[in-house]
């Protein structure tokens, strides 16, 4: 089973970001203080608990409690900062994102497939 991995510093982020290149990375921004985060978190949750990928990273960003963390990862990555929301990075790149209610369990195991 996969768990998330808490990106709690830039050098965490920095450090995942490398490993991307020779294992994917599914970066989840999460709000704790919004409805609309946390049922996205379920979904992914619904995800890590059934049959997720295992040669896949997956990190967890806390956008509130880590709000530089998240910032650096929306300018490295050219993709505009959104909570919660979901991206593939495979060898330093976003390959894919999507955010808000598009986060499900059937949208990671398609793009995770």
């Amino acid at each position: 089973m996969s768990n998330w991995m808490r990106i709690q510093s830039i050098q965490e982020l920095n450090d995942a970001m490398e490993r991307s290149s020779s294992q994917p990375l599914l970066l989840f921004k999460h709000s704790t203080r919004c409805p609309i985060s946390a049922g996205a978190h379920k979904e992914a949750e619904a995800y890590l608990n059934g049959t997720p990928r295992e040669d896949v990273t997956y990190g967890l960003i806390y956008v509130i409690e880590n709000r530089d963390v998240s910032n650096e990862a929306a300018e490295r990555l050219g993709v505009k900062h959104e909570s919660p929301q979901a991206i593939l990075i495979k060898e330093g790149q976003a390959v894919w994102h999507t955010s808000h209610s598009k986060i499900t369990k059937a949208a990671l195991q398609e793009i995770l497939r």
